[in-house]
């Protein structure tokens, strides 16, 4: 396998467990922990990407919370949901599109992930630095027992 013809299709994870852009944070921070995943696409009620939600986001939102008084009258504005917290209209990329664009588009965004979105603008994916690595790993793997027989 040559690492830089490998296409996002072959190493992006699918099905992409999402959540609604109407859903808690205590939903989105269950559903990341239950799946072992630190970001989630989030649609819309027609399955549409309008933006990603990540355990950075939820940290940070956990941070303002933290501060602010639980009595105070501003409190009850601070239960905030999905779309409140997430990244609107993420960067995405195509199933076909080569992997070395994917490593590119993480370093130069300083991001973990992209929503990876068909022909017909339906999410069909995810594809993450872990997966990039992984490729990388598993090549080098192949190479270095290549070399050694």
């Amino acid at each position: 396998m040559r690492v830089q013809e490998t296409r996002v299709e072959e190493i992006m994870t699918s099905p992409v467990i999402t959540i609604h852009q109407d859903a808690s944070l205590e939903e989105a921070e269950a559903l990341m922990e239950e799946h072992a995943v630190r970001r989630l696409p989030v649609v819309d009620d027609n399955g549409h990407l309008v933006g990603i939600i990540s355990r950075g986001d939820l940290r940070e939102a956990e941070a303002v919370k933290a501060v602010v008084n639980p009595y105070a009258p501003e409190a009850d504005e601070l239960n905030l949901s999905v779309a409140e917290v997430m990244t609107p209209d993420p960067i995405t990329i195509s199933p076909e599109a080569p992997v070395w664009r994917v490593a590119e588009l993480l370093m130069k965004h300083k991001i973990g992930g992209i929503p990876v979105l068909d022909e017909n603008d339906t999410l069909c994916g995810i594809i993450t630095e872990s997966d990039v690595l992984r490729l990388i790993v598993d090549a080098w793997r192949t190479s270095r027992e290549e070399e050694e027989k």
